[in-house]
């Protein structure tokens, strides 16, 4: 019994930290804002729109994670073309690293894309497109471990990935805006578990 107990409490440390918000609700703290694009806090909702260079933008986040579990509530307004990137690095308008597709209906979110790179690594099946509310709140979880990256939509399994070069990239968590104009998406319970 006591062997099993020392199991148990040495599984609990090297297992999942505490959950932190990357979101504070308030402003801005821990972020980055990249290009020129509009990022800003509007009743404890983080919200991003288009601006007038109608180019990309991407308010990323000045720490690192490797390991994660994310989870986070978008609701998307106008166009809603958009993405979550994670291991992720931003020079400029210039995103190093994958992106975890948030878009209208139709076009694939919850698939995995490679910025400047590869492109498009999976989608998600099409009828799995049905899980997308356009117009209210849904919800997000990634799950990145090693090689291997999950993505899910108000609860439904979008798409899983094991690939070595997603296993070598290091870098932050990073919202994006897509050009062209027209966008607006809205943000919140943003938090991270690392692993």
């Amino acid at each position: 019994m006591k062997q099993l107990l020392l199991s148990l409490v040495a599984l609990t440390s090297v297992g999942v930290s505490a959950q932190v918000s990357l979101f504070n609700g308030k402003n801005l703290d821990g972020w980055t804002i990249n290009g020129t694009e509009k990022w800003y806090v509007e009743d404890g909702l983080l919200v991003c729109e288009s601006g007038p260079d109608k180019a990309y933008g991407y308010l990323s986040t000045d720490a690192y994670y490797d390991d994660f579990v994310l989870e986070l509530e978008f609701l998307q307004e106008a166009d809603g073309n958009s993405g979550v990137f994670f291991r992720s690095t931003v020079e400029g308008t210039i995103v190093s690293g994958w992106q975890v597709e948030v878009a209208p209906p139709d076009h694939d979110t919850g698939g995995i894309y490679e910025s400047y790179g590869r492109g498009w690594l999976i989608k998600p099946d099409k009828e799995k497109d049905a899980y997308l509310k356009m117009g209210e709140w849904n919800h997000m979880r990634i799950i990145c471990n090693g090689d291997t990256v999950t993505t899910f939509l108000n609860g439904h399994e979008m798409v899983s990935l094991t690939d070595e070069k997603i296993g070598e990239g290091k870098g932050g968590i990073a919202l994006q805006i897509h050009d062209g104009g027209g966008i607006k998406v809205k943000w919140r319970n943003i938090k991270l578990t690392e692993l």
